[in-house]
């Protein structure tokens, strides 16, 4: 009667222990459920929030939940839950020492979608890379550059780096270096200069547009024509500026030198 009444006992216990574990198992993979459902809509309403590091967050904090589930389940069946703690520290850490580098360029990717020194269509200059950002993961952030080629470039490299973006202001300045002779009206081609900048419809009103000497050089005295541009007209505007200055100096008569050397022979015996 004892070994009944004591089995009895033990497998009421045990029996209340599997109920109270359900009901943690269930009560845990609801609310981990929920709490991702929650995050992911609060990530999704926040401008700042890359599309990409939603899911990966709201994840996250499922599987945290999770793992707290499953050591208290454990608990209720007497396991001890600081030796399994300890081992998935330990091994947590194991992981993260083999996989520095990775974890590395993760951090970085999480940074670079956080803080947004760049967006996807804006050219940027970083890591050694000039391109048109098409793509930023956790891992690689993906290029093209001018030249249409195709770059895949670690966040880390990127987010240790100097950051030169040519997109994210609205408006860019140009400065273009025009040289003339030292026999031609400077003032003049100051002139001609300034009403080519005015005639041409992409360079803006304000700031206001000049032209001014920077330079007595060997060959030629140089002038700069300084004018703002939308970002989107830059390199336009740079060339066609480049080819219309050169045209309109030669239209009204002004000369554009090129180095040259004056070589004097003198003729005579050579010493002996």
């Amino acid at each position: 009667m004892e070994l009944m009444e004591t089995a009895k006992i033990m497998i009421l216990g045990f029996g209340f222990d599997i109920v109270a574990a359900l009901v943690i198992l269930i009560v845990g993979w609801t609310f981990a459920g929920w709490l991702r459902r929650v995050v992911f809509n609060s990530l999704n309403k926040t401008p700042r929030i890359d599309d990409t590091l939603t899911p990966i967050l709201s994840n996250l904090a499922r599987y945290a939940v999770l793992v707290i589930v499953i050591v208290a389940v454990l608990d209720r069946f007497g396991v001890e839950t600081t030796s399994i703690i300890a081992v998935l520290g330990a091994a947590g850490l194991a992981i993260g020492l083999a996989l520095q580098g990775t974890l590395s360029n993760i951090a970085a990717g999480v940074m670079l979608l956080m803080l947004r020194p760049f967006s996807v269509g804006e050219f940027v200059d970083a890591g050694g890379v000039a391109g048109t950002v098409e793509e930023i993961g956790l891992f690689t952030t993906k290029f093209k550059t001018a030249a249409g080629i195709f770059v895949v470039a670690p966040n880390s490299s990127l987010w240790n780096s100097v950051i030169t973006n040519f997109s994210r202001n609205p408006v860019r300045r140009i400065d273009l270096v025009i040289g003339v002779g030292y026999d031609d009206d400077l003032k003049d081609a100051v002139q001609e200069m300034e009403t080519l900048m005015k005639e041409d419809a992409r360079v803006l009103k304000d700031p206001e547009s000049a032209v001014f000497v920077t330079e007595l050089g060997a060959d030629s005295v140089n002038m700069t024509l300084r004018c703002w541009v939308n970002s989107a007209d830059y390199w336009g505007t740079l060339t066609d500026l480049t080819r219309d200055a050169k045209l309109r100096l030669d239209e009204k008569g002004f000369s554009i030198p090129y180095p040259q050397r004056d070589i004097h022979i003198i003729s005579g015996e050579l010493p002996k």
